[in-house]
């Protein structure tokens, strides 16, 4: 839970410091080949994430690994700033939540499509401008097949689900029969 709260201020500090769209896409591509060299140098990342190793070490190497690196200075700054704070660990859910974390700056919503087979580009197109009407906003559909829906679909924007699956109805039903 407290990873959750961490991973939302810092995304929603970034966000904040970013002008444009461009902007947010140099930076978003920057935080994700960094994180890939890390994953890609495994002694590197365990070095990063020693408690027992003094942070003034850990920022000095992150320093001079980062410029060898195309990364520009708001990258740069922000990792340096992980690694000070002791929350590099944070950067893969931090890589993750901000597109989402952008376009909702940007009045646009996110919902999560799961579905047991893949929606055609038919019904794609028929859900997003469904809930765009709902919504009265533009959104971005982020779809993951999840084979327990039996069918139906399962459709979450952050707190918010609409559950149409039809593993939904039978515990709705459950529900009902055990209550008498």
């Amino acid at each position: 839970m407290k990873s959750q709260i961490l991973v939302k201020r810092y995304t929603q500090g970034l966000i904040n410091s970013v002008k444009d769209e461009t902007e947010f896409a140099a930076l978003h591509r920057e935080l994700s080949a960094f994180w890939e060299l890390l994953n890609a140098h495994k002694k590197l990342m365990e070095t990063l994430f020693n408690r027992f190793l003094p942070t003034s070490r850990k920022k000095q190497i992150a320093q001079e690994l980062l410029a060898s690196t195309p990364a520009g200075t708001k990258s740069v700054r922000f990792l340096l700033l992980l690694v000070e704070k002791g929350r590099l660990e944070l950067l893969p859910e931090l890589i993750q939540a901000l597109p989402e974390a952008w376009n909702e700056e940007k009045g646009v919503h996110t919902y999560e499509v799961a579905s047991v087979v893949p929606l055609s580009d038919d019904q794609g197109k028929k859900l997003k401008e469904k809930l765009e009407h709902l919504g009265k906003r533009p959104v971005v559909l982020k779809y993951r097949i999840d084979r327990e829906l039996v069918g139906g679909l399962l459709i979450k924007r952050k707190s918010m689900v609409y559950d149409i699956s039809i593993k939904g109805s039978l515990l709705k039903l459950k529900e009902k029969i055990i209550e008498g």
